[in-house]
């Protein structure tokens, strides 16, 4: 059922409410931002250096929707100091006070759950109906966590988001302040190369995580060998989805498609690697291609699209060149790949194309042995489990990996073999928060989410108290 657009002018003040210096229509098309992109102690402001103007764009529409100032050397010493003051007002609260204020910035992120999932959708194109399952996810993050604030200090952050999604977490800044974080605690700078440098190398940066791509990665840590500091890099992959001849057949394709075509194909670990066995390569091929060709693309916050834009045009015209280079180096596309225009004019300009599905291809094409960050599927046959776990770990890459089978014992024989840090068995993407999430490989190390994501943000201390006298050999 397509949503008339009426129905998103309730937004519309709640919007405005949030983000008073904002212009916007309940249109696609008519969001502007002017508000300072930076937060620190407890408020909006633009860096006090830097000042190299970057703009934001709409992917659904490719227009520019804001400008954000990049931060300088001075601007990051200022938002590390300010966390670090905050940091001692933090960790002299109790258990249950951290907890309470946790739970109350999730209750808030609930209650403005479509009013932040729309500014999310605006700012990196996916459709409004993943953004409020993203929000959902954090605020259950939150929850997950206060329930283990108790028995730890917590941390101060200074976050730099992606220049080209700069805004929805400066809402998440404003969230826990009003949430009663003390004021400093979630610092935000923006910026690219130069403002991550700066937080990098900063002294009193004790712990650097960071997601994006194997290069980036790698200079990271380079930066932070120098300092001593620990490193979690999630660094993307190339993940393998192993389909057996003894799967359920509508479940394996339905995986399929989740492991391929949300956020438009923008997501670490999509399993974009496709192994079918040989005996149902046509059928499951078929099937997938029929399923693909009926995606609703569009306007991302209609409620019945289901693939929005790719982030901007120099990504789209990346992926574009991965499916050039895939066919002249023998791919055949079953479907997609092409541009694609939406019929409402105010989209003509968004970062549009047709999901892509690739066959006739080889473990040696590029299309297989690097990440295209797009929505672009590669279909390979197999023929026996030895085989093709084989192939499967022949990459760079363990992020993720997953198996459709009805043989619950192949299947936990083959997620074993898998050089993967994050395995489905019978299902595709789905990461509830009390699962650790990480890689193995050039895909980085350290883990989000669950009880093990503590020890990577946390530093141990050994305190041994002697109560009686002490007794010496000399």
């Amino acid at each position: 059922m397509v949503v008339p657009r009426p129905l998103l002018q309730p937004l519309v003040p709640r919007l405005r409410r949030l983000l008073p210096g904002l212009a916007m229509s309940s249109a696609t098309g008519s969001f502007s931002l002017q508000q300072p992109l930076n937060y620190r102690g407890g408020a909006r402001l633009q860096p006090a250096d830097g000042g190299q103007v970057e703009e934001v764009y709409e992917p659904a529409t490719g227009r520019v929707i804001a400008k954000l100032l990049c931060s300088g050397e001075k601007e990051v010493d200022l938002a590390v100091q300010s966390a670090k003051a905050a940091f001692k007002v933090w960790s002299q609260k109790s258990g249950m006070e951290r907890c309470r204020v946790l739970l109350e910035a999730a209750r808030i992120i609930r209650e403005q759950r479509d009013e932040i999932a729309t500014l999310e959708t605006i700012n990196n194109g996916k459709s409004i109906f993943e953004a409020r399952v993203d929000i959902d996810i954090s605020w259950q993050c939150l929850e997950y966590y206060a329930g283990l604030a108790g028995s730890l200090a917590g941390n101060a952050m200074v976050f730099k988001p992606s220049p080209f999604t700069p805004i929805s977490v400066v809402r998440l800044a404003e969230i826990f302040t009003q949430a009663g974080v003390p004021k400093g605690l979630f610092n935000v700078v923006q910026g690219g190369v130069a403002t991550g440098q700066f937080l990098c190398q900063h002294p009193d940066v004790a712990k650097i995580s960071f997601t994006g791509s194997v290069p980036t990665g790698v200079k990271i840590m380079e930066m932070a060998a120098k300092g001593i500091k620990p490193v979690t890099l999630e660094l993307g992959g190339k993940s393998p989805l192993i389909i057996f001849s003894d799967c359920a057949l509508e479940n394996a394709v339905n995986g399929a498609l989740m492991a391929n075509f949300l956020t438009q194909g923008e997501v670490c670990c999509n399993g974009t690697r496709v192994f079918v066995e040989r005996t149902i390569l046509d059928t499951f091929t078929k099937e997938v291609v029929k399923r693909t060709q009926k995606i609703k693309i569009g306007d991302p916050l209609l409620e019945d699209t289901r693939m929005g834009a790719l982030i901007n045009q120099p990504h789209l015209d990346r992926v574009q060149n991965f499916i050039k280079q895939a066919k002249e180096q023998g791919a055949q596309v079953l479907c997609g790949g092409d541009l694609y225009i939406p019929d409402d004019p105010k989209l003509k300009n968004g970062f549009y194309m047709r999901p892509c599905v690739l066959g006739n291809c080889t473990d040696d094409m590029t299309c297989v042995r690097e990440e295209i960050f797009g929505p672009v599927m590669s279909i390979l046959p197999f023929d026996t489990e030895e085989e093709v776990v084989e192939r499967a770990n022949n990459t760079k890459f363990g992020l993720a990996g997953g198996v459709f089978t009805r043989d619950i014992q192949k299947a936990h024989r083959v997620v074993a073999a898998l050089n993967a840090g994050m395995c489905f068995i019978n299902n595709y993407n789905v990461s509830p928060v009390e699962l650790p999430f990480g890689g193995y490989k050039a895909s980085g190390f350290g883990r989000e989410n669950g009880r093990a994501a503590i020890e990577y943000y946390s530093q141990l201390k050994t305190v041994c108290v002697e109560m009686g006298d002490v007794e010496s050999v000399f």
